[in-house]
């Protein structure tokens, strides 16, 4: 672990990223202690535009609802809802892609044949389909984002496994008379971990975008505050009410660019290869 942070620490930027990601981190756990007001009440003159009144920092909406509560938030909803379906994307795929690559044969071809299916759909129409028939909730906006984002998981865990089962180390192992379960998490999977990584933070990426992407709708979770909510409610008097939309966007765009420095960082600390290539 101290030579991966080691590695990690190389690029200044991955490190600016991880202590942005960790600020925002603390925003969304102490959400409700900073945030000036709780984000559905109404408590200034409608329309206020940013910094013209200190009680209202960031301006209030058509309701007058204050627009920093707001943001503040959607930080904590849209961090949880990245975090859980990267998190489940992810163990899901692994089981999956790890299985049809170790094993192959008529399991391979099962599994990757239901890849195929979920991989034609279009990935946010199907997150409205299942969102619009399951109800808007939190619950069924986790459960459509998981199931349109596991297939690229378990495609890359499969290729991995197929490129590495062969490997003289593994073969090592079997000969030695390793099962199946040990030489999977033992031998293969810390040596498949670096895409793996570096995939997890788009998956949170993706989750963040797509949750707003549906909120902008107004299919979101009716008791939440959401940044993708904040840009949909606004963006009918952008020309007037600019702030409305913007600022929300603002926080949601660099929230994916952090997180995407981030996971690039830790995609190379895994990857020694990939640092020394940049560096020559």
């Amino acid at each position: 672990m101290k030579k991966l942070w080691q590695r990690y620490c190389e690029r200044k930027t991955s490190v600016v990223g991880l202590v942005l990601l960790v600020l925002i981190t603390v925003i969304a756990f102490i959400a409700p202690w900073i945030a000036p007001y709780q984000p559905w009440d109404i408590v200034g003159t409608p329309f206020l535009p940013p910094f013209e009144d200190s009680a209202h920092l960031l301006g209030t909406d058509t309701l007058g609802r204050d627009i920093l509560s707001g943001i503040v938030h959607g930080t904590r909803i849209s961090l949880t809802i990245g975090l859980v379906c990267m998190v489940a994307t992810v163990i899901l795929g692994l089981a999956l892609g790890a299985v049809a690559g170790y094993y192959g044969k008529w399991i391979d071809d099962v599994l990757m044949r239901s890849t195929e299916f979920f991989q034609v759909l279009p990935n946010f129409v199907f997150v409205v389909v299942l969102v619009a028939i399951f109800r808007p909730s939190i619950g069924s906006i986790f459960l459509a984002i998981v199931i349109v984002s596991w297939p690229p998981v378990a495609r890359l865990v499969r290729s991995e496994f197929l490129s590495l089962r062969s490997r003289e180390f593994v073969e090592a192992a079997v000969a030695v008379g390793h099962t199946n379960r040990w030489i999977i998490f033992k031998e293969i999977l810390p040596n498949a971990l670096s895409p793996i990584v570096a995939m997890s933070s788009l998956m949170v990426a993706s989750s963040i975008l797509l949750e707003s992407a549906v909120s902008f709708l107004g299919l979101g979770d009716p008791n939440l505050m959401t940044w993708g909510y904040m840009i949909g409610t606004g963006r009918t008097v952008i020309r007037g009410a600019w702030w409305m939309s913007v600022l929300p966007g603002v926080a949601l765009v660099s929230t994916i660019l952090i997180i995407n420095v981030v996971g690039e960082g830790l995609g190379r600390a895994w990857n020694p290869r990939l640092s020394n290539g940049a560096a020559r």
